[in-house]
């Protein structure tokens, strides 16, 4: 394995008597063994030299260290935002230019991302293990009563909420929409890293404080915003940059639908099993148990990370990268399963005939392929295409594609009769690009209902479920 890189985002603002050394701590810093590091500082639109500073550092390592410049001053947020989307690491560590944080830690930080234990780590000044200067009663009680404030939004056990050491895998936060300029980031990465359901470690680091009159900047108002900022984010769901993940994320709450589907299929679905296109788990947490073993598969790393996250308890459970598009993602597993479970995801390749080639070559002898795909392209709209869906299926062109492919059919039928009205208001006359949750709701408390009177309605389904044994 070649080396990894850690990206250190360093937000300045107003600190030229301590960026130098603090860079200088930070490049001379230990690191495990194969990882490397470069820096990105951000000046927040410092009023005195401290851009002078780094540029002059810049220039003298130049192949590990790069300034950014905001015009004016934007807030911690703000200057994250800007260095993370310059950021060429697989991880990403939230470094401030002053000289509280030790960079000595960075081996412990980074420990629990390199073995591939979390998500992202926090720094914990409260914890025994570390060194810190003792400083401000008050301003420690406050810090402990907003990380409890958080912890009861988040439902999690944080120590330090406020911490400036924060590591994070970098397409996870890249992932994840920041909104907040200033402090409130704290907040709000902590509350949706929360509401994402990844694994979030803990570390002790040393801590040396400064005073105010050493230039300590948070203050009362930054108080009153993080106070503010759990009200938002402890209310709002927004924790997806792209609507086809927020979509996945919002099925996931439809806790009833999904346990249709997966029952609708079940009886279909063998002892050894790949699942493809799983997504963030919705169905795999249903169809993965009684299973001698389960392989959920999608191309999504984020995906992937909250697959194992969900279902590292299970002892049948892996994770693992396969694109129903490359042939190449099916060398490993030639014939090794007796079932394919592929819902919604057909639709997403152009070129359908050798997706179905692929599930034919992972499956054994006899092996049965369960796919699910949308219905009719009357109803394809913006919903589709915010789905990245190439087409929907009529019932004749399924069944051709699957038998061309070398499947013998065994049953192909509607399913999801209930929802057709709905998707064609949606997607093609109101052109929405996201579910609404309100509605979705609704209908999944519904569910028993739409059951019972699935079989009875007069038209197609908004999907087609077909069953197909291995030729």
């Amino acid at each position: 394995m070649g080396v990894r890189l850690v990206s250190i985002l360093m937000p300045v603002y107003n600190e030229e008597e301590s960026v130098a050394a603090s860079l200088h701590r930070v490049l001379a810093a230990p690191l495990p063994e194969g990882v490397a590091s470069e820096v990105i500082a951000v000046d927040d639109g410092s009023t005195d030299g401290s851009a002078e500073v780094v540029e002059a550092l810049a220039r003298q390592h130049a192949d590990r260290v790069r300034l950014l410049r905001h015009g004016k001053n934007r807030g911690k947020g703000a200057a994250i935002r800007t260095a993370l989307s310059q950021a060429r690491g697989e991880f990403v560590l939230i470094q401030d230019s002053d000289l509280e944080y030790d960079p000595r830690d960075y081996p412990s930080l980074l420990a629990p991302l390199l073995e591939g234990r979390a998500d992202a780590v926090y720094g914990t000044r409260f914890a025994v293990g570390g060194e810190r200067r003792v400083l401000y009663f008050w301003h420690s009680l406050a810090n402990r009563f907003f990380t409890g404030l958080v912890n009861l939004a988040a439902d999690l056990n944080l120590t330090d909420v406020w911490t400036c050491y924060k590591v994070f895998r970098t397409s996870l936060l890249r992932s994840i929409p920041i909104r907040s300029d200033r402090f409130s980031f704290e907040v709000e990465i902590t509350i949706k890293l929360a509401q994402r359901q990844v694994a979030i470690y803990e570390t002790p680091i040393r801590y040396h404080g400064r005073t105010y009159e050493e230039g300590k900047k948070i203050g009362k108002l930054d108080v009153l915003a993080g106070l503010i900022a759990v009200l938002r984010f402890a209310l709002v769901r927004d924790i997806y940059t792209d609507h086809g993940p927020e979509i996945l994320d919002t099925l996931a709450s439809a806790r009833r639908f999904n346990r249709w589907m997966a029952d609708t299929i079940a009886p279909y679905v063998g002892a050894r099993v790949l699942e493809i296109g799983a997504g963030i788990g919705n169905l795999s947490r249903c169809l993965a148990p009684r299973r001698l073993s389960y392989w959920a598969s999608d191309i999504d790393e984020e995906h992937l990370a909250r697959l194992r996250q969900r279902l590292a308890h299970r002892a049948n459970f892996q994770a693992r990268r396969v694109d129903l598009a490359d042939p190449a993602s099916f060398l490993e597993i030639d014939g090794a399963v007796d079932t394919v479970v592929c819902l919604n995801v057909l639709e997403h390749v152009e070129d359908d005939r050798q997706g179905l080639l692929n599930i034919r070559r992972s499956l054994a002898p006899g092996g049965r392929a369960i796919i699910l795909v949308p219905q009719g392209m009357s109803l394809y709209g913006e919903l589709d295409k915010v789905l990245g869906h190439c087409r929907r299926y009529s019932r004749e062109e399924l069944a051709r594609k699957v038998k061309d492919a070398g499947f013998a059919i065994e049953t192909i039928f509607d399913f999801n009769r209930i929802t057709v009205p709905g998707w064609y208001v949606n997607g093609r006359l109101l052109r929405r690009r996201r579910f609404s949750r309100l509605q979705l709701a609704f209908f999944d408390r519904m569910v028993w209902l739409w059951r019972l009177l699935d079989g009875y309605l007069p038209w197609r389904g908004v999907s087609l479920i077909v069953v197909a044994r291995k030729l």
